[in-house]
Order: structure tokens, then sequence, then C-alpha cells
């Protein structure tokens, strides 16, 4: 679960193209939204089509997506749960 965390950190930065955020500047169990990380609506679109496309899941409710991306470890335990890649 820790490599997932760490890869799923490391995909954000990437995606969302975080300048001089680095996986570590993430909690584990930190907002994403909001307070935390200060992600919004644009970015929760992002974070959908990077579990679409790493790992072949599908969110068929986008309201999913409020609980799944509250932090990395709930993405984790998500990806963990559903992964198909």
């Amino acid at each position: 679960m820790e490599e997932l965390m760490l890869e799923l950190k490391n995909e954000i930065i990437r995606v969302l193209n975080l300048e001089g955020v680095k996986p570590e500047d993430i909690a584990d169990d930190g907002e994403l939204f909001g307070e935390g990380l200060g992600l919004d609506s644009i970015d929760a679109l992002e974070l959908i089509v990077l579990l679409e496309k790493n790992y072949g899941i599908k969110l068929k409710d986008p309201a999913e997506g409020k609980a799944i991306f509250k932090s990395v470890r709930t993405m984790a335990e998500y990806v963990q749960a559903n992964r198909i890649k």
C-alpha cells in the first residue's frame, strides 16, 4: 500500500503539474481538496482520467469521486480494490 501511495503522489504531481511539490509534501491522509492540497473540480476530472488510464478504473458516478479523492490513502484503497491494470 505504501508503494501504491507513493506512485499515486508522483502521478498527482505529474498530471496536475504541481511545480515545486514533492511526494513527501503530500500527507497520506491529508485532504486533497479545499484546505489540504487545494485541488479544484478541474483537478478532479484529471484524477478521474488518471484512474482510467493507469488502473483501468472507470467511475460510473462522478459523485463517487468526492469520497475516493478525499486523500491519497482513500485513492490507494480504491485503486487496490478496483484496479484492472
